[in-house]
């Protein structure tokens, strides 16, 4: 007759089944799902400008216009839409102006509308896009843009979207400017800005 080892003699079989039922689970969960397919992988700095009007514009929509609002996907984390990829985590959610939410055709344009623009002899001035410097030797990199608009860290630095270059190993801390100063003159206040 097989006897269990000390160890296990106390755990109840009923609770014994269970843990082994959870593990079949666990490892039997483990591998390509049927949406794998259509998980978006993170774009390269060179992928980025594509979907640009000049340096440093906003994205362009990269698709149809929908019938829902553009936070029912561009949510705060992003998330996988069905037949259309990832759809990126908004940065504007902790943006105090008006309108930061509710329209956003007010600056992303959609990428069918280049029949809009007139040919000109413009050219951009192209932003040095930067790991940040340092304050000092041995401190965290500084931002090296603007927080206007960019409230939302994670956004762009965490998450299926984000760029391999700019991707944070501790996604988990919550205030990031805690630690990472802004390299703009006048960014880093820590005054709550109170509209007049």
């Amino acid at each position: 007759m097989f006897s269990q080892p000390k160890r296990f003699s106390r755990v109840p079989a009923h609770a014994m089944m269970l843990i082994v039922l959870a593990g079949m689970l666990l490892c039997t969960g483990c591998g390509k799902r049927k949406n794998d397919s259509q998980t978006s992988a993170p774009r390269t700095t060179a992928q980025r400008s594509v979907r640009r009007a000049y340096d440093g514009a906003p994205p362009i929509i990269p698709h149809k216009p929908l019938k829902a609002d553009c936070i029912t996907c561009h949510s705060e984390t992003g998330q996988q839409v069905p037949e259309l990829g990832f759809a990126a985590a908004n940065p504007h959610f902790n943006t105090s102006h008006a309108g930061s939410l509710s329209n956003c055709r007010q600056c992303h344009l959609f990428q069918e509308s280049t029949e809009l623009f007139a040919e000109s002899e413009f050219v951009g001035i192209p932003q040095e896009i930067t790991h940040g410097s340092r304050a000092y030797p041995g401190a965290p990199p500084m931002v090296p843009h603007s927080k206007l608009m960019r409230e939302n860290c994670s956004a762009c630095h965490s998450g299926p979207s984000a760029r391999p270059e700019i991707r944070c190993t501790h996604t988990t801390r919550t205030n990031c400017v805690q630690c990472h100063l802004f390299q703009e003159p006048g960014e880093n206040s820590f005054a709550v800005h109170q509209p007049l």
